[in-house]
């Protein structure tokens, strides 16, 4: 099986996550994933993408947030890079769930979230960039 791949860059917007929806629901189809699948990889990617411009930069300049979506065989890779200050997610706490939605507060969930969704979590920090590496085995239709 090839190797397919998408690659894009998102202002540092909130207006840009429509955009970033609609190209990931047009490439999940393209590879013909499970609706599942694609809302999986839709909410994790909207939740690093708010987290990187709602945290991620001291200033109010326009950044890019690079993305990259490969599926090789059975696994697909999600690369999401930005120029923000320094900040591996993977240092976060590890929280504990209450049993009930309504006893969540709001923040400090989206990464956990995030962890559980994807197989595997990856970050470095390289040439002044966060560089978040994730990857999923992926189910078809």
């Amino acid at each position: 099986m090839e190797t397919k791949m998408l690659s894009f860059s998102l202002k540092s917007d909130k207006s840009e996550l429509d955009t970033l929806c609609q190209k990931v629901e047009k490439f999940g189809k393209s590879l013909r994933l499970s609706k599942k699948c694609i809302v999986e990889l839709n909410l994790a990617l909207d939740e690093l993408f708010t987290n990187i411009i709602s945290y991620g930069f001291r200033d109010h300049l326009e950044h890019l947030v690079k993305i990259q979506l490969m599926r090789e065989n059975g696994t697909l890779t999600l690369c999401v890079e930005d120029d923000g200050i320094p900040f591996n997610p993977l240092e976060t706490k590890e929280i504990e769930l209450p049993c009930d939605i309504e006893g969540c507060k709001i923040g400090g969930i989206g990464l956990h979230l995030v962890k559980k969704l994807m197989d595997q979590v990856c970050y470095e920090r390289c040439e002044g960039k966060n560089k978040l590496t994730l990857k999923k085995a992926i189910e078809r239709n």
